[in-house]
């Protein structure tokens, strides 16, 4: 289920994170609200963690904002990593519904204010009916199949 849960958090990444304008990397809606980049920088971050949580560590980084490109290259790169880990003949040292109710949840949080962000930027993200959607838990990179069901 953990896995399918990260080819979720892919597939609505890659849609999320798509079809971003120029600059939205530095896009802010308030004084002290987290840019895009910065929100993926988490995203990835939370990801790293649950790989390390998985492996029966605890370790956290606060990581600086990327480009937009390699930002969104470094989310599926960790996505790719943990998936390839909970996919692995080696244990998970952490409970995994500890894994999903950190890291995992949180990240599915994450990319749904950056669809929303997307949005207010002036590139809103089309809605979909996601239980239609073609997700594979072995698919976790940025190449996702085109939507099934999509909707305005």
């Amino acid at each position: 289920m953990l896995q399918h849960t990260l080819a979720t958090l892919a597939y609505r990444g890659a849609k999320a994170v798509g079809g971003a304008p120029e600059g939205f990397a530095e896009f802010r809606v308030g004084d002290r609200s987290r840019t895009p980049g910065e929100i993926m920088a988490h995203v990835s971050d939370l990801l790293d963690w649950g790989l390390s949580l998985a492996k029966g560590g605890h370790e956290w980084h606060d990581s600086e904002p990327l480009d937009w490109n390699r930002g969104t290259l470094r989310f599926f790169d960790a996505i790719e990593a943990l998936g390839a880990y909970l996919g692995s003949d080696l244990p998970i040292e952490c409970p995994p519904e500890k894994v999903f109710q950190g890291p995992i949840a949180d990240a599915l949080t994450h990319i749904g204010q950056l669809a929303m962000l997307c949005r207010l930027a002036g590139a809103p993200v089309r809605g979909e009916n996601y239980f239609c959607a073609e997700i594979c838990a072995d698919r976790v990179g940025p190449d996702q199949p085109a939507a099934v069901q999509e909707f305005d």
